[in-house]
């Protein structure tokens, strides 16, 4: 069972990431209306232009800002139930999201310069099996998302005309339908949110995208959020480093090492993360 002293700061941390949206929300929201009621004046098509558009701009911020609050209280709300439950698991963050998205299956990776994950984060393990997938196929929506910073989607059959190989292991987890949408803050893509069998609807709208948009600005880039979400972000540090110590040992590029580190995973039917640790503990040699 949790501790009070844990579980207390969790929630009040929670709380009050959710006020601080709300709060930004309605600056945002206020900002827009005094933007609309300048244009509404301007004297000239030019002023009432600029105005309307600092109000168009005001007004997504204030639905981004809110959305984040919302994902927090969910999260608070998860906390309460969990606080008063003996022996079970610390809630994700993460569940919160598939829930807004009307599924159980969301996943989130994080990416440096390359499309290679550095981080992720799952909100159950279908969904972590299926960014494993990805990870070691090198192939599949988040990657895709991040290498062409926008939107991509696919089910049934085309899941497998677009991603030979990722898309049938993906319809043997079970999973019909998948959409990711990239993880993007002034012009920079730094990671994908990937939603797997949603509610209808949810594809190709805006609320997808305005909920990446809340979990880049308000938690992941933002000195106010939670990049951890929450202890549920898993850095792939591991990986990275086993691919690093192997290319020494190889005399070959990291990406090359990184590979090998894939296509044993991938022989094995082990998570790359196992394969890297026992290569790190020196009970595995590859090349």
């Amino acid at each position: 069972m949790p501790t009070g002293g844990g579980a207390g700061e969790l929630l009040a941390s929670a709380e009050r990431r959710a006020a601080v949206a709300r709060a930004r929300s309605a600056h945002e929201t206020s900002c827009a209306e005094r933007h609309t009621a300048l244009a509404d004046k301007a004297p000239t098509e030019t002023l009432r232009d600029v105005h309307a558009r600092v109000a168009a701009l005001h007004r997504a911020t204030a639905a981004c800002h809110l959305t984040a609050a919302r994902l927090q209280d969910d999260y608070v709300a998860r906390l309460t139930t969990w606080t008063h439950q003996r022996d079970t698991p610390q809630p994700l963050f993460m569940a919160g999201v598939a829930a807004a998205c009307g599924t159980g299956s969301v996943a989130l990776t994080l990416v440096g310069a390359t499309p290679d994950q550095l981080a992720l984060a799952a909100s159950d393990e279908p969904a972590r099996a299926a960014l494993e997938l990805e990870f070691l196929i090198g192939e599949g929506p988040a990657r895709d998302a991040i290498r062409r910073a926008r939107p991509v989607s696919a089910s049934g059959a085309v899941m497998t005309a677009r991603w030979p190989r990722y898309g049938p292991a993906l319809a043997e987890l079970g999973m019909a339908e998948v959409a990711a949408v990239p993880l993007s803050l002034s012009g920079a893509c730094v990671g994908a949110l990937a939603v797997f069998d949603p509610a209808p609807g949810v594809i190709g709208s805006a609320f997808l995208a305005e909920i990446a948009e809340a979990l880049t600005r308000s938690m992941i880039l933002s000195p106010d959020g939670e990049p951890g979400l929450y202890g549920g972000l898993d850095v792939r540090a591991t990986v990275h480093q086993a691919a690093g110590m192997l290319a020494v040992q190889l005399d070959r590029p990291v990406e090359d090492a990184l590979e090998l580190i894939r296509a044993h995973a991938l022989t094995e039917g082990a998570s790359a993360q196992s394969v890297a640790a026992r290569i790190l503990r020196g009970e595995l040699r590859l090349g």
